[in-house]
């Protein structure tokens, strides 16, 4: 497996944890401790993790 697609792969899910623990802390669940003003840091920072992610994976090419 190639080394970029590997850290597209871990930028993914590395945003998506990101998004969902936005998301939980806009919300209020799960004892977060965030307003919800503070709780758009960590959701904008998973979008940006996550779409980088998704274009480093796609624009990595398959060798064979």
């Amino acid at each position: 497996m190639n080394q970029k697609r590997t850290f597209g792969t871990i930028l993914t899910v590395l945003g998506i944890v990101g998004i969902i623990i936005g998301a939980l802390a806009f919300l209020g669940i799960g004892g977060i401790g965030l307003s919800k003003m503070n709780s758009i840091v960590p959701f904008v920072v998973g979008l940006i993790f996550f779409f980088a992610g998704i274009n480093l994976v796609k624009a990595t090419g398959d060798r064979a």
